[in-house]
Formats: C-alpha cells, structure tokens, sequence
C-alpha cells in the first residue's frame, strides 16, 4: 500500500544510502523523513520513540520495524521480489548462497577497514600525502614532518589525532588492499560478485565504495586493480545509485520524498 514504507535517516548515511538504492532497484514507493542523527534532543519525537538511542537508520514497512541495513535489504528483496530489478535475492538456492556468501564477506571484512578509511579521511588534511611515496630524498615525507612539528608547537592535541588517524588510514588501506584483491579476482571471473547478475553482493558495498573512489587519496584502491575498476564503473552508474546520489545533496526543503 502506497505510503507504508519509511525512510527515517539521512541518505548521507551509509546504511540509509544503501536500503535507498534497494527501494530504488525495487521500484517501492516509499516516504523518506530525513533525520540528522547529530541533532541530538532535537531529533523528531516519531523518530525518538523508534530510536530511543539515535541510531542513523530506521526503517518501516506497514508493521514491521527494521534498524540494520543488510536485514532491510533482504526484507525488500524478498517482499516485493515480483516487482522491479528480479535478480537481487537470486532465484534458486544457489544464486541465494552465493549472494549470502558476497553479503557476509561485504559485512565482515569490507565493511569495516572501508568505514575506517572513511572515517580517518574525514579528519586528515586533503593536501597530506597517504600513498607512501615520496618527493625526491624524501622531500614529502620531511615537510609532512615539519608541518606536523610547528603544528605540535601550536596544538599538540591536534598534531596527535592527524598522527592517529595517518596510522588508521594506513592499516585500513592495507587491510581494505587485500579483500579487494579477492574480489579483483573473483571479478576476472564474474561480471558481479555473487555471478553474472547484479544482486544485492554488490549493491551493499555502494555507498563506501563510493566515498572511497570519490577521494582522490583512496580512489586508487579501486583504480589500480583492473577488474574492481571495471566493476565498479559499471555499478556506480546505475539508475538507482544516481537517485541515491542526489538525494545526498543538501534538499531544497524538508519536504519528505
């Protein structure tokens, strides 16, 4: 029935952008009510009752109540399997393993060091080499020292968190380096993750991706390996996920969708 589902979160979000693009892939009318989840006592007292803590997502549908993403993913696919893109749950058995399998690995190892990267560039300065090379005998290594020394000087508290969160950025880029190895793999095999089909494996990993090919300091992780390259052109620019991208633009209004 039109108007029983609801969006609540931002799509801003990682875990909202990516329920958005399955309600998209589905063609489910839905109502987004957009929420900054840092407004802290402000947040809307509907939301509040849903989500007491705050979370960034909530989703409902008639009188079910959902808050993790992958699960809201399954619930969409499953529920209105008959309408919109036919392949994202799969159609037997085995496409279904292969896509729990892809959606298990996005959750367990992806997931994580992607979300890390992201977090740690929100706070490294755009212009501080993080590729490891350096400018000459080690010219860009020794002026990062010495922007890093005069800013001890000045603020001793912020020169330790950049220094936190280089090494967050670097573990994390290292650890991300080697699942996508595996899916570079996979990928020579595949046109998609879980086979020949673009399923619910590949829409979960959309919105960090995204923000990982959107920085010119990580795009590399997707850029230097051929077949993830490939991949992720091909996904980025579905219909859905440009819905999706321009609802992450600051609205016009309030006004829901």
């Amino acid at each position: 029935m039109p108007g029983a589902v609801k969006v609540f979160g931002s799509p801003t979000s990682s875990e909202v952008a990516r329920v958005l693009a399955c309600l998209f892939e589905k063609d489910v009318e839905f109502q987004l009510i957009r929420v900054d989840s840092f407004r802290g006592p402000n947040r809307m007292p509907q939301y509040l009752k849903l989500q007491p803590h705050g979370e960034a997502l909530t989703f409902e549908d008639g009188n079910v109540t959902l808050v993790e993403s992958r699960k809201i993913l399954r619930h969409i696919a499953d529920k209105y399997k008959a309408q919109g893109n036919p392949d994202l749950i799969g159609m037997g058995a085995l496409e279904r393993s292969s896509i729990e399998q892809w959606l298990q690995t996005e959750a367990q190892s992806f997931d994580m060091p992607s979300a890390d990267m992201i977090y740690s560039l929100g706070f490294l300065p755009p212009t501080m080499p993080l590729d490891g090379k350096k400018d000459g005998a080690g010219g860009r290594d020794a002026r990062q020292q010495q922007q890093m020394q005069q800013g001890m000087m000045m603020n001793p508290t912020h020169v330790q968190k950049l220094e936190e969160m280089k090494q967050l950025f670097e573990k994390s880029s290292k650890d991300l380096g080697k699942v996508l190895d595996i899916y570079d793999q996979r990928l020579e095999e595949a046109e998609y993750l879980a086979g020949d089909k673009f399923t619910l494996a590949d829409l979960s990993h959309m919105p960090n991706a995204d923000r990982l090919a959107s920085d010119p300091r990580s795009a590399r992780l997707i850029q230097s390996r051929t077949n993830v390259s490939r991949w992720w052109a091909d996904v980025s620019g579905r219909e859905s996920w440009v819905y999706v991208k321009s609802l992450q633009r600051p609205p016009a209004s309030e006004a829901p969708f």
